[in-house]
């Protein structure tokens, strides 16, 4: 995966090497020799990730990555400290900062490019979860906070190296609950959407960690589960390959106390974050796409859930049918009783017609007394069927006004048709049910009537 990096630091030399290096995996550099152009760079160009030098004047990289992380723009931005420090204090200090990774002088290109190319992933969809934020706030939404409180995490550890399970358990208890698997494949069922993150060792005997990364990734529920893999640290071949397969982060052995609970609290706070974003958005769509006074799906979403049936209809040729309805009448009833009373007429009949279909159909509002029923893999007979249960249930028991009580008599008249598998599309087939419903009217209403692709409407009761 290509992106753009920013490379910082005020040897010339050393931004070179980098530079060389990240242009021959296809990397589009940019570059900055001291932390205040960085700063207006990064501002300016938003690349996907900051590859930034700790020892730099007049601003080090720590206040610089402080910095980046203030700003609302940047601070979703990957940020690599590099540093010819290896002391722990020095990466934790850089992680309070607000860094996502460390890299030390000098660079090794294998734990490089998995970085990068890791972080460059993690960038892309920080951007597509704030492209649907900025969709709520347009739809009526609220912003997310951007830190989460960490809370109890779940968290599963995979290990069967029982002083280092001891240590790691008794070093994360305090913000998490810990589970424990020995193996991958008894992992697998210890997985819930809950889980806030798994810390994998690479060196169970037997157990290959990396598929399991890859079938996390492959598995719609764990995709961005995140994975925080524990390695030896003679061999970075094998967390590097982790990264590319989708891991989030490394730790080498033997594994320092405050490092592990500071990367693990970045990962369950980034995967906080993120729920809370997915969930904002999932919202969001949902109050955009529904009716707000029956809670049915609006036409919008009807007009995209049947284009898209039609093409399945089209290209695998399925059966599919629509009904459509509306109350008889409805204008008297508001006249007669009021247009708080219809409302009350109008939440019922969605509800009533939500327990006459199957669960798998599509029951929308397309506007005003007007209803859809959508049924996959349906033809005319059953799709009439349906229909005339519809009818029945609804003029079977009288709509209550919640007002005063009072009982109100309603029914619908229902058209009804099917999807060709040959050239038909929405419009079409939308027009033959409104002439199947205007049919059904005008033969006296509170009936159905079903009209075919070919043939002339015909009622059905």
């Amino acid at each position: 995966m290509s992106g753009r990096v920013l490379v910082v630091d005020d040897i010339e030399a050393n931004v070179k090497l980098l530079e060389a290096k990240l242009s021959s995996e296809y990397f589009d550099v940019l570059t900055a020799y001291n932390g205040h152009a960085a700063l207006e760079i990064a501002d300016t160009e938003l690349p996907d990730v900051i590859l930034l030098d700790v020892m730099m004047p007049r601003m080090d990289g720590f206040e610089a990555c402080r910095q980046l992380k203030a700003n609302a723009r940047t601070a979703d931005i990957p940020v690599v400290m590099v540093t010819a420090l290896s002391d722990v204090a020095s990466r934790l200090r850089g992680l309070e900062a607000g860094a996502d990774d460390f890299l030390t002088k000098p660079v090794n290109d294998i734990a490089l490019f998995a970085r990068v190319r890791s972080l460059v992933r993690l960038k892309r969809m920080m951007e597509e979860l704030r492209v649907r934020e900025g969709i709520c706030r347009q739809l009526g939404g609220r912003d997310t906070p951007a830190v989460e409180d960490l809370g109890s995490a779940r968290i599963l550890i995979v290990d069967d190296d029982e002083f280092a399970f001891a240590r790691m358990s008794e070093n994360l208890s305090r913000i998490a609950t810990i589970t424990r698997a020995l193996s991958y494949a008894e992992a697998w069922p210890l997985l819930a959407p809950d889980t806030d993150l798994v810390i994998a060792s690479l060196s169970i005997s037997g157990s290959d960690a990396l598929r399991f990364v890859s079938q996390c990734r492959a598995n719609e529920a764990f995709r961005q589960l995140p994975l925080l893999l524990i390695a030896e640290d003679k061999d970075l071949r094998r967390p590097a390959r982790g990264l590319d397969l989708g891991a989030n982060d490394y730790v080498t052995r033997p594994v320092d106390r405050n490092e592990l609970l500071a990367r693990t609290a970045t990962q369950v706070r980034r995967k906080r974050l993120q729920d809370r974003l997915q969930e904002s958005y999932r919202r969001c769509i949902a109050l955009a796409l529904t009716d707000p006074l029956t809670g049915l799906y609006d036409r919008a979403y009807l007009d995209r859930h049947l284009d898209e049936l039609i093409k399945r209809v089209h290209q695998d040729g399925i059966g599919a049918a629509v009904l459509m309805f509306d109350i008889d009448h409805f204008k008297q009833v508001n006249d007669t009783h009021g247009h708080d009373a219809g409302d009350d007429v109008l939440r019922e009949l969605a509800a009533r017609a939500m327990n006459s279909v199957r669960s798998v159909d599509l029951v929308a509002r397309q506007g005003g007394e007007e209803f859809v029923v959508v049924m996959p893999e349906t033809d005319l007979t059953i799709a009439a069927a349906v229909a005339e249960r519809l009818r029945a249930a609804v003029a079977k028991e009288p709509f209550t006004v919640r007002a005063n009580g009072q009982k109100l008599t309603v029914t619908i008249s229902i058209g009804v048709t099917s999807v060709a598998a040959a050239d038909d599309d929405r419009e079409r087939m939308l027009k033959r049910a409104d002439i199947a419903l205007y049919t059904a009217k005008n033969q006296g209403r509170n009936r159905v009537v079903v009209r075919s692709l070919e043939g002339l409407p015909r009622a059905v009761a």
